[in-house]
């Protein structure tokens, strides 16, 4: 196999998105559209990615970091410029060289892959990725010879009546023999409406060269969507979506109504794992099997293990263990650790906290900075009492500890094994082991309160 390489378009500022946040930084499904392009290159094995950057230049090469290299396009000149300024990093290398605009979000590396065979076996210096468009208006049109090969590619606005009506289209990906490419590069003009460098004309040069044009027509126009917009973006959003959850769903993750799940591109989910509607899945969460997950729900960059329930909460940059049960209307908070058989109730807080096996906290709780042992019982109403306004501190509540509703544990703080905390009662200092702490006032009862109350009145 010959060398291969890369060059992403990354340059424009993308005036339709209408958005201070560079184009090819919208996110589909959770990720940024000039990542979803690179992720898919690198499955081809790459010699050198090369992203031609712009505006937003330091946000894109903060969000690819090493995956690739990068040169300036300081104007947008057209996309024979972009593509030249990558001349110092590829001119001199022998190879193929793929472009793809980092604004196609759903182009896969297996239509990549097959761009790339066609253009060896037709032994092309440049062979065009093209698709079938029910409604052709405003792409290029490819012609091609009764051999196969590419004629011409003809604009649009410049195509007769005839050339109108052929509904294969150029979608901008391309691949490249290097040195041909670069070396067309140079004779390409601007001498056209725009005054703008076209890549397309690399093609028309190396034809009338006597040199192989050769196209690859891609099964699915999906693939090819470029986004210039929100409206695309949303369509973008769409496809991807059900793209993701047709394929968690063949591989044995139950989707109750895949219009209403949204799962990241990069989640991981098992067999017999069920999504009910109004479930969130972002990040690269990893989610074992036999779990039930919403409805409502919200998973970002966490790790659950198996035989989970977790109803209408929140799950945030957390593990959990294995048979737990979540919610309702729970929220686990950054750096938590819930472990195997933890019951975590409805308005359940917890918060970089670890909640070991066995443990209960069932209903209107915080649990925040502690280190919650095995078989704990929380009553309603438990608060770890972790902040002073300035610092931090951690509550420490011991294997087997029972704490009454309604108390307030002020860190930081040591609840024995087996200890007891008396509902009601504000905690501030250690408990003993096996102990029963009561802080709480004494109750008074003042009898006829009321009626002499009413009598002075």
């Amino acid at each position: 196999m010959s060398n291969r390489y890369a060059v992403v378009l990354a340059a424009g500022q993308g005036t339709r998105m209408k958005s201070s946040l560079y184009k090819v930084l919208h996110p589909v499904c959770g990720k940024p559209m000039v990542q979803h392009v690179v992720d898919q290159i690198t499955k081809l094995h790459t010699n050198k990615i090369v992203t031609v950057v712009g505006h937003g230049a330091d946000l894109v090469k903060e969000q690819l970091g090493s995956s690739s290299e990068y040169v300036l396009q300081e104007e947008q000149l057209g996309t024979a410029h972009a593509v030249s300024q990558a001349k110092q990093l590829l001119a001199n290398e022998e190879g193929t060289t793929l472009v793809v605009c980092g604004d196609t979000p759903l182009m896969t590396a297996e239509t990549m892959e097959k761009l790339l065979a066609e253009h060896q076996k037709a032994g092309a210096k440049v062979t065009i990725l093209t698709a079938h468009a029910e409604n052709p208006a405003g792409y290029g049109r490819i012609i091609r010879q009764a051999d196969g090969t590419v004629a011409r590619i003809v604009e649009h606005k410049d195509a007769s009546e005839e050339e109108r009506l052929v509904q294969e289209i150029n979608t901008g990906t391309y691949c490249f023999d290097n040195q041909a490419l670069f070396t067309a590069l140079a004779s390409v003009s601007n001498d056209n409406v725009q005054g703008e460098y076209y890549l397309p004309d690399v093609a028309e040069i190396l034809k009338k060269q006597g040199e192989v044009v050769a196209a690859y027509q891609t099964a699915s126009f999906d693939e090819t969507l470029g986004v210039n917009d929100r409206v695309a973006l949303s369509q973008a959003e769409q496809i991807m979506k059900q793209r993701i959850n047709e394929q968690h769903m063949r591989n044995g993750v139950t989707l109750i109504d895949p219009q209403q799940t949204y799962i990241s591109c990069d989640a991981v989910i098992g067999q017999d794992t069920i999504l009910y509607p109004g479930t969130i899945i972002t990040g690269a969460s990893v989610i074992g099997e036999n779990n039930i997950i919403g409805p409502n729900s919200e998973i970002k960059d966490s790790t659950i293990g198996n035989g989970n329930t977790i109803k209408q909460s929140v799950v945030n940059d957390s593990e959990i263990g294995n048979d737990v049960s979540v919610g309702p209307f729970a929220h686990i908070r950054p750096a938590s650790s819930i472990e195997d058989d933890v019951k975590i109730g409805n308005f359940v807080e917890v918060k970089k906290s670890v909640m070991a096996k066995g443990s209960k906290a069932s209903h209107l709780s915080y649990i925040g900075d502690a280190e919650i042992g095995k078989d704990v019982n929380l009553g309603c109403g438990s608060i770890t009492v972790n902040y002073d306004g300035t610092n931090k501190f951690v509550t420490k509540v011991k294997d087997g500890a029972f704490i009454g509703c309604n108390s307030n544990l002020i860190a930081p703080v040591t609840i024995g094994e087996n200890a007891y905390v008396a509902a009601g009662s504000t905690i501030s200092k250690d408990v003993p082991g096996e102990a029963l702490a009561i802080a709480r006032s004494r109750q008074m009862v003042k009898e006829d309160y009321v009626s002499k109350l009413k009598g002075k009145k």
